[in-house]
């Protein structure tokens, strides 16, 4: 029998997770799982998880108080009585309460997602996507496609991680017959182990780029980071990769796996050709696979949209969906919030929104992207500092300022640790000084940027999530809002 929530036991989640039971009925019916004791519901198993700010197994109690009829927490903590925190048993677990324990909840909530996976196996064709940058277009797109036929489960938001990837297996049931899952990153040996988990049918590395060079040193180490997918995808799998990306293709040489490319260079399996930019209004093309071309069109305007665009179309190809459907699919997606989406101010002027996350790869993308909009008006770029860049951070941020300087841009509002990095690389390739600003809040962005729109404009906003720029695009849409008629 399949998994599914309401007729698994404790038991069962024991065995799959190499658990000891410390007290309850191992045959326990579990309907649900939570790891917030604020959305835990009745008859859930409550998983104890550490994090960076909180520890799960301080909220434990209010867990089992909320209605949780089990908890997993990590050996060592299952008996732990310390006054006001933490697992509050006394010398010994409540009886009508299961409580689990492992060696680390984390592995521990990564090993049940891998047996759930494989519980329904057989009717589900799975998907797993990374890359530095593109990773959730790409996966909307793909679920756009592979949902016009198929029931479909995605990952939201953010849940591209050690903790939300296997939360998301675990909302698959015997109804489901795609999942598209977004794998995210910031050391080496997580999409290893990320491709363990959700063992793949198809594994997609989108390009190597500077991200998280951190925990990475170079692009060498993103390099073979990304590629530990083909390393640990099963023999029988697909693995679709980017075939201009020339130093992933390089990399994925060192594996014998079964591939296939997208691109727009001539040895693509995927290919992208007559490509016609059409500003605002996003961009035709002719998408060609095994002698077959069909037109498309993609209502998103840019360069790595229309590369997005190919990988989601590769992976539905790689799994035999009908052409039709990868044309209405593309030509109805809208975009995500903040990711390079084109928002149209009073007075012609155009807002591009891609304030969801940044990167010296993805910042390079959204600034060539830009001038291809062709708005003909003056180009203001506001950037938030980009994060998780370790060694590299003030060479990165010079660089995208000669980028902006580089690109046309009239005018250039920074804020953060790092603007003046950003400020120097832009006066270096020619920049006047009287158009370069650092700002100490978003609002004080906002009226800046206000102050100097003119018609025909075009604003470019980007920065780290933890930089919130999309305050300024609040800001400037409410003032846009204000002076509409």
């Amino acid at each position: 029998m399949q998994a599914v929530w309401g007729n698994i036991t404790a038991e069962q989640i024991m065995a799959s997770i190499g658990g000891s039971l410390k007290s309850g009925d191992p045959d326990t019916v579990l309907k649900g799982i939570s790891t917030d004791s604020r959305t835990t519901q009745a008859g859930d198993l409550f998983w104890a998880l550490r994090g960076d700010t909180y520890d799960g197994h301080d909220f434990a109690p209010k867990a089992l108080e909320a209605g949780a009829i089990a908890v997993v927490v990590e050996r060592g903590r299952a008996l732990s009585a310390r006054p006001g925190k933490g697992l509050d048993f006394g010398d010994s677990p409540p009886a009508d309460r299961v409580v689990i324990s492992v060696e680390d909840t984390l592995t521990a909530l990564g090993d049940l997602a891998s047996w759930w996976r494989h519980q329904h196996r057989h009717h589900i064709q799975l998907v797993g996507i990374t890359g530095s940058s593109g990773k959730t277009t790409t996966k909307e797109m793909t679920a756009a496609i592979l949902g016009l036929g198929q029931n479909t489960l995605k990952n939201q938001g953010n849940f591209n991680n050690l903790i939300g990837l296997p939360l998301t297996l675990l909302k698959l049931t015997r109804n489901h017959e795609c999942a598209v899952l977004e794998m995210g990153m910031n050391r080496p040996g997580e999409i290893a182990r990320l491709t363990d988990i959700a063992d793949p049918d198809v594994g997609v590395i989108l390009n190597v780029g500077m991200a998280h060079l951190e925990g990475l040193l170079d692009l060498e180490g993103v390099a073979d980071a990304k590629t530990e997918l083909m390393d640990r995808i099963a023999s029988k799998g697909l693995v679709i990769l980017n075939g201009d990306d020339a130093l992933l293709i390089q990399r994925a040489a060192r594996f014998s796996k079964r591939t296939m490319t997208f691109g727009v260079g001539p040895g693509n399996d995927v290919r992208a050709t007559h490509i016609e930019n059409r500003g605002t209004a996003g961009t035709r093309f002719s998408l060609e696979y095994q002698g077959s071309t069909w037109p498309l069109q993609l209502r998103l305007p840019g360069f790595h949209h229309l590369k997005n665009a190919l990988a989601a179309a590769a992976i539905t190809l790689g799994l035999h969906q009908p052409p039709e459907h990868i044309i209405q699919g593309l030509r109805m997606f809208q975009g995500i919030k903040g990711r390079f989406q084109v928002i149209s101010l009073p007075g012609d002027v155009t807002l591009v929104d891609d304030t969801y996350n940044a990167n010296p790869s993805s910042f390079a993308a959204a600034m060539e992207s830009v001038a291809s909009l062709g708005s003909g008006g003056r180009i203001i770029v506001g950037l938030g500092d980009m994060l998780e860049l370790g060694d590299v951070t003030a060479k990165a941020h010079r660089e995208a300022g000669r980028q902006v300087a580089e690109g046309g841009a009239f005018a250039l509002f920074v804020i953060g640790a790092h603007g003046r990095d950003v400020l120097e690389g832009a006066r270096m390739a020619g920049m006047p000084q009287h158009r370069m600003t650092t700002v100490d809040a978003h609002g004080d962005m906002t009226d800046r940027i206000a102050g100097m729109m003119s018609e025909g404009d075009l604003i470019l906003l980007k920065g780290s999530r933890r930089m919130k720029l999309e305050k300024v695009v609040e800001g400037l849409r409410a003032r846009a809002d204000h002076l509409s008629p």
